[in-house]
């Protein structure tokens, strides 16, 4: 590698935002996430205490958004030309 560190998800092609995640590590923090709010939905009970658990899938969701942040690519809106994205991705 060049010392250019590879981003776990990359930007979308088209539009705004980041497309699924091209590295084993932000697939395993989508597959966490998404294990940890089937878990919440099981152990919750969103029908005996909404509340809760609308609170502990925000808390979960913005943790996922400061990862994929902090490890995906900069966003900004695409129209499909590749000449701003890393060549390694």
């Amino acid at each position: 590698m060049n010392g250019q560190k590879k981003a776990w998800f990359p930007a979308k092609r088209y539009g705004y935002g980041w497309s699924f995640p091209n590295r084993w590590q932000g697939w395993a923090v989508l597959a966490a996430w998404l294990l940890l709010v089937v878990g919440g939905t099981v152990l919750i009970r969103p029908d005996h205490h909404p509340i809760a658990y609308v609170v502990y899938d925000s808390i979960l969701t913005v943790l996922l958004l400061v990862i994929i942040v902090a490890k995906g690519e900069r966003i900004r809106w695409r129209r499909g030309d590749d000449s701003d994205r890393n060549p390694d991705l």
